[in-house]
């Protein structure tokens, strides 16, 4: 397992558009992949779970994925969310 803490930093949180392109970057690979959020844990990989949590500006989320490319996963999802400016880093 292997996880990562974010603060989202886009004005509009994580909205339609960029979760539509976290959920199909996280559909790519193998590993169960969670967005943690207020207590809340839903499926990367489904475009619901990531809608209904709702996450707003300045929000801390934590990424978690288990399997064969957990790393891997992590890492496209951390350069994704940097070039859609989601997070700094």
């Amino acid at each position: 397992m292997a996880e990562k803490f974010y603060t989202i930093i886009d004005e509009a949180g994580i909205h339609a558009r960029p979760a539509t392109i976290l959920v199909n970057t996280a559909n790519k690979f193998n590993s169960d992949v969670t967005l943690d959020y207020h207590g809340k844990s839903v499926n990367l990989k489904s475009i619901m779970g990531v809608m209904s949590l709702g996450v707003a500006k300045g929000a801390e989320v934590k990424v978690t994925a288990t399997g064969t490319d957990e790393n891997e996963v992590l890492s496209t999802l951390t350069e994704i969310m940097i070039t859609n400016n989601l997070i700094n880093e």
